[in-house]
Formats: structure tokens, C-alpha cells, sequence
């Protein structure tokens, strides 16, 4: 099955498998995320606007990339939308209208893997529990097919997990009930996020998807990964890029409101280190519709402040936020949250 349909009917089948789906994220300016995620210097990098048109709702024609020589950690922010207290009715389903993926590469699971690699040891379809604990889980899934091989290890600890198409983290709720809020598909370094669910619904969709690390473009942006390590005492995952080098992507806080991860980097970072993958279609079609953003104030110039719908924004400089997400409902992932990267700072 094509890797978009995969994407896009996991969000929805698995999301549920365990317990109940879960949420998502909303737009805010500057300076209501909380503190720094440490004390460095700030910094503003490039924003790249890579997107283009198109009509199948299944198609990330969205990509937003983040450029810097410099930075050294960041922030990643999905919060509920601004709207989210008024829905009552909520849309996840896939929209395969007009979508055409038999180009698509697919890669079956019991593909051997390439040479010098681990070998896939788990049949597909499975869910396997990698590690769990009354308030933590993780859960890890094999497909029968994916677009790239599935050899990137899941590790936690001593324990080594091949094989994994998607790994989703749940985490116990405010409600005392289980929530996903956090998934990562190993072959391509692609993961989603949402926060918990808003008490008037049962859960929530995820939306865009974002990349951490050394991004580069194969069929699609990808983030190519050697191992992903957790560490379920701090809930930090440990990334070890093919290339070389190694980033740390920590679940600082989750609650009803927003999710907040903080992103640091081992040496010097890949130089377009993040991106924002989503879908537009029309701006009552879209998973990201609109963007805004801030920059950084420097000596006799102060800090101005940007917005522009999705496909019309060009590029940024020096920008030390960015939000990325939508004013009005739409039909498609209706509570999928909104985006904020921020907290650019240098060692």
C-alpha cells in the first residue's frame, strides 16, 4: 500500500487500536510556551517554502524547512487550534478523492533487507507493546508494505526491536485514560504529535507531520536514521542519524492544551535540520492553511512580525518563530493541531 495511505489510514485505525485516538495543537505568538529549554544564545534561521498546489487532501504538498549553520536546539510546539472549543463534530477520515498513488514505491515487509543491515524479524501485520508501565507505552507496528525498508532499530535499553514500521507513545491522560501523543515511523524519520484531548471530545486527529535531523529529498523529504534510542525515565528519544551525528527530541509536557518537545542536537547540526510536512488543498481542505511568523530583534532593528496564507508565503530570514495551522474548520482532520517552532538558540 502506497506510504500516504498508509499514513493516512494509520492515523485512524491504529490510533485507536489500544485505547482511544488522542489530539492536537493550536496557534499562539511568542512568548506563551513556557521557559527556554535552556540558557543560550537566540538565534534566528531561514524558513524555506517548498510547497506546492494540489487537489488529492492524502498528498504532504506542504513542506516548510527550517536552514541554519548554527542552531543547536529548538522547540516543537503542537497545539490545539484556535477553534477547538467550538467543535462538536470532528473529521478524520482519509479523503482519497482524486489521489492517483499507484506510483507510489512499496516495499513488502518481508523484503530482504539491504546489505549490512538488520533483517526485519516480525511478520506483518503485528502490534507488539516495546515497553510499558502504568502511565507509559510504547507500541510498535509492522506493515505489509511501507515506501522505504523498515531496518532502523527501536531501542530501549538493552532491547533492540527490528523490523517496525511506526511506534506510537501513549501516555495516561488527565482523565486517568490512555492517550497516543507522539508517533515516529523509523524508515523515514517522519513523526506526528498532538496534545490531550480538550474535555468536550473523546479525542482528536493528527495532522501534519514533522522531520528532525539531516533532511533530504529521495522520492520525499526524509530524515535517514540509523537507531532510535528512548529513554522512558526523561521520555527522550535518541536519534543516530546514517550519516553520522545524533539529535535528542524530548517529550517535555502534555496536557490539554499543547504538547511541547524540545530538540537538541550533538555537535553541529545538519544544515536544513527540521521541516514541516502538511496538506492544502483549499483553505477549507487543508491541514495547514495559513502561517505566521516573528523575527528575531536585532541592534537597530526590532523584532517584526509576519503572516500569509500557506501556499503564497516565501521565504524567511532570521526568523525565531514560526506557527503553522489554521483559523477556520476544515473538513479534513478537523482537531488536528497547529505548530510553533521556536527557542532557536546556538551553543
Amino acid at each position: 500500500m502506497p506510504v500516504l495511505a498508509v499514513r493516512a489510514l494509520a492515523r485512524n485505525a491504529f490510533a485507536g487500536n489500544r485505547f482511544a485516538k488522542p489530539i492536537l495543537g493550536l496557534l499562539a505568538g511568542c512568548a506563551l510556551l513556557g521557559a527556554p529549554i535552556a540558557r543560550a544564545e537566540p538565534i534566528g534561521v531561514t524558513v524555506r517554502n517548498e510547497s506546492v498546489a494540489a487537489t488529492c487532501a492524502e498528498t504532504d504538498n506542504v513542506t516548510l524547512s527550517f536552514v541554519s549553520d548554527k542552531v543547536s536546539r529548538f522547540r516543537i510546539v503542537a497545539r490545539h487550534p484556535a477553534y477547538t472549543g467550538m467543535l462538536r463534530i470532528d473529521r478524520t477520515e482519509p479523503d482519497f478523492d482524486t489521489c492517483d498513488f499507484s506510483g507510489d514505491p512499496a516495499v513488502p515487509a518481508t523484503a530482504p533487507a539491504p546489505s549490512g543491515t538488520p533483517s526485519a524479524a516480525i511478520t506483518a501485520p503485528k502490534r507488539i507493546t516495546i515497553y510499558e508501565t502504568p502511565d507509559l507505552w510504547l507500541t510498535g507496528f509492522v506493515f505489509p508494505s511501507f515506501w522505504r525498508a523498515a531496518t532502523v532499530p527501536f531501542r530501549v535499553g538493552t532491547e533492540a526491536t527490528q523490523g517496525l514500521h511506526m511506534v506510537q507513545l501513549w501516555v495516561r491522560g488527565e482523565n486517568q485514560q490512555p492517550e497516543e501523543v507522539l508517533v515516529v515511523y523509523p524508515p523515514d524519520g517522519y513523526w506526528r504529535a498532538r496534545p490531550l484531548s480538550p474535555a468536550h471530545l473523546a479525542s482528536t486527529a493528527y495532522g501534519s507531520s514533522f522531520l528532525l535531523g539531516p533532511v533530504e529529498q529521495a522520492e520525499r523529504p526524509l530524515v535517514r536514521l540509523k537507531e532510535i534510542g528512548f529513554a522512558p525515565q526523561t521520555r527522550t528519544f535518541t536519534l543516530s542519524f546514517a550519516d553520522g551525528g545524533k539529535a535528542r527530541l524530548k517529550l517535555a509536557s502534555v496536557d490539554r492544551d499543547a504538547l511541547t518537545l524540545e530538540a537538541e542536537f550533538d555537535g553541529t547540526a545538519p544544515r536544513t535540520f527540521a521541516a514541516l510536512r502538511s496538506m492544502y488543498v483549499t483553505e477549507g481542505n487543508a491541514d495547514v492553511a495559513r502561517v505566521s511568523w516573528r523575527t528575531l530583534a536585532k541592534t537597530g532593528a526590532p523584532a517584526t512580525i509576519g503572516e500569509a496564507p500557506v501556499l503564497s508565503f516565501t521565504d524567511a530570514d532570521n526568523v525565531a518563530m514560526l506557527w503553522a495551522g489554521r483559523l477556520v474548520p476544515s473538513r479534513h482532520n478537523t482537531s488536528a493541531p497547529d505548530f510553533i517552532f521556536d527557542g532557536f538558540a546556538s551553543r
